[in-house]
């Protein structure tokens, strides 16, 4: 029983605050700031999952995106609420340690990594793409061997039996291949996110100008090429089809919660950090369904290109070199920005674990002349863009969007259990309707989960949670800062227990 406490130990809401001790983190962002940052990470999925949705759904997976939205919306709200009372670097992990306990909180903190590091890859490859795409139109074409990433089981010296089915590879034969553009991307965005915050936080916020500008430009440049006979039928494969594309198509909004890893580099958490995220979702979403609108409107479902779409939408509308130019150019900017701010939200959520040593302290530790953690941010780095190099697109996205899904599920079910555990704390801001947002919001997300992605994704999720747990038993739970903290307090009593009962007997004696 003891053991089962410490593994539900939670953290106080008034111990969750930033440390006064070691060097800090620069609070330079404001709301703006913030809502770029969750733009940044947002809007650059749109060139990722809107072929991939289409092929999947038809002209439905403009109804995926608003099933995707609408689940965003009340996860949103409660991460604002959370955000508003914990103004802390960590997000769901940090909210789900103060109340849900230790093993849960490094179970999220587990789903976070996958998240944030392995969203980077895809996009990477993506961005790989568009950038190989401007390449040739200048007559510059890359190696066969060095275009895309492809790394085949058949050519492998092993074989892993039954396990193959749960690894985020492809499966076909073939020649390994190594996209090298997506990992030097991978690489530089590292570098950017070394040198310090601000630099990357004003490198962000170009990109995503430049992105929304290119967005703009897509649906002036195209609205009037939609054809509506493309549209019909609606859902040509049906209503499973659609939950399955709202499934893919929830990549392109997680970047709302990167706002919340940010909270400690930001000037006022309590007022900027709700604004940062509600505002960064509301304006991606619209634009989401927006340019799925057009985009299938021009395409033929049956003929839409996953990797490519918005480019293949933009050729077909009258052929312009210069349109097609402009709009890989901001399809180029988003995915930058996608890479910049993941890798941001990976580095920060590492630096959180570390600092409640779930994870060794030399992961958090913070760089004396950049004061950012340099070291952790280049290790990522290098591990995302080995990824990005050669494992495939799609089954990356599907692991991701589980890994995201589960996280934004634990953060409703925190909402919920502590809106009655601790009825009485600070709300700055609070999730309207009271428990029935986070309710609806947790049984959009399972639904998702269970409805929406295929079996062996949720195997191969299976076993990352297998290897999380084996690294939290051998030395999260040995070396937690709570725990030790717990054991230490226990040790104390018992010892003034002991002292005062002998000072009653020997007060006694005659």
């Amino acid at each position: 029983m003891p053991v089962l406490r410490r593994l539900f130990a939670v953290q106080p809401l008034d111990r969750v605050q930033p440390d006064e001790e070691g060097p800090k983190l620069r609070r330079v962002l404001g709301w703006p700031g913030l809502i770029a940052i969750g733009l940044g990470t947002m809007l650059g999925g749109i060139f990722t999952t809107i072929g991939v949705g289409a092929q999947v759904a038809g002209p439905g997976v403009i109804l995926g995106f608003l099933i995707s939205g609408i689940a965003c919306i009340f996860v949103a709200f409660c991460y604002a609420e959370f955000a508003s009372m914990v103004p802390v670097a960590g997000s769901a992990y940090t909210y789900a340690y103060a109340t849900l306990g230790e093993v849960v909180a490094w179970v999220i903190g587990w789903d976070l990594i996958l998240e944030y590091g392995i969203s980077a890859a895809p996009v990477a490859s993506s961005w790989s793409g568009y950038v190989q795409d401007l390449l040739h139109s200048l007559g510059i074409t890359l190696p066969s061997w060095a275009q895309t990433a492809h790394l085949a089981l058949a050519t492998w010296p092993f074989h892993l039996g039954p396990l193959e089915l749960a690894l985020p590879t492809a499966l076909n034969v073939g020649a390994s291949q190594v996209d090298v553009i997506a990992a030097a991307g991978v690489l530089g965005m590292s570098v950017l996110l070394a040198i310090g915050i601000k630099e990357s936080a004003g490198t962000n916020a170009t990109f995503v100008a430049l992105q929304i500008l290119a967005f703009l430009l897509f649906i002036a440049g195209c609205a009037r090429f939609v054809a509506h006979a493309h549209l019909v039928p609606f859902a040509p494969l049906g209503i499973h089809g659609i939950v399955q594309s709202a499934a893919l198509v929830f990549f392109a909004y997680i970047g709302f919660d990167t706002v919340t890893v940010a909270s400690e580099e930001s000037t006022n958490p309590q007022r900027d950090v709700p604004i940062g995220i509600i505002g960064s979702l509301i304006i991606g979403g619209i634009l989401y369904m927006i340019i799925a609108y057009i985009t299938v409107g021009i395409v033929p479902w049956q003929h839409i290109e996953s990797n490519s779409a918005m480019s293949q939408a933009a050729r077909l509308a009258g052929n312009s070199p210069l349109f097609v130019g402009l709009v890989t150019l901001g399809a180029i900017a988003g995915n930058i920005s996608v890479m910049l701010t993941s890798l941001l939200g990976q580095t920060r959520i590492f630096y959180v674990m570390a600092r409640d040593r779930l994870l060794p302290a030399a992961v958090s530790k913070v760089h004396p002349r950049f004061r950012t953690p340099a070291r952790m941010t280049m290790i990522t780095g290098v591990i995302v863009a080995l990824m990005a190099a050669v494992i495939p697109l799609q089954k990356l996205l599907e692991l991701v969007n589980i890994g995201t899904l589960s996280a934004f599920a634990i953060v409703c079910l925190g909402v919920l259990i502590l809106r009655f555990t601790h009825p009485e704390a600070q709300r700055p801001f609070r999730a309207p309707a009271g428990p029935l947002v986070s309710i609806l919001g947790l049984l959009m997300c399972l639904y998702l989960i269970f409805f929406g992605l295929a079996v062996p994704t949720l195997l191969r999720f299976v076993v990352w949670f297998a290897v999380g747990m084996v690294i939290y038993a051998l030395y999260g739970y040995r070396n937690s800062r709570l725990r030790t903290e717990i054991l230490a307090t226990a040790n104390h009593t018992r010892e003034e227990d002991v002292h005062g009962t002998v000072g009653s007997d020997e007060a006694a004696a005659p």
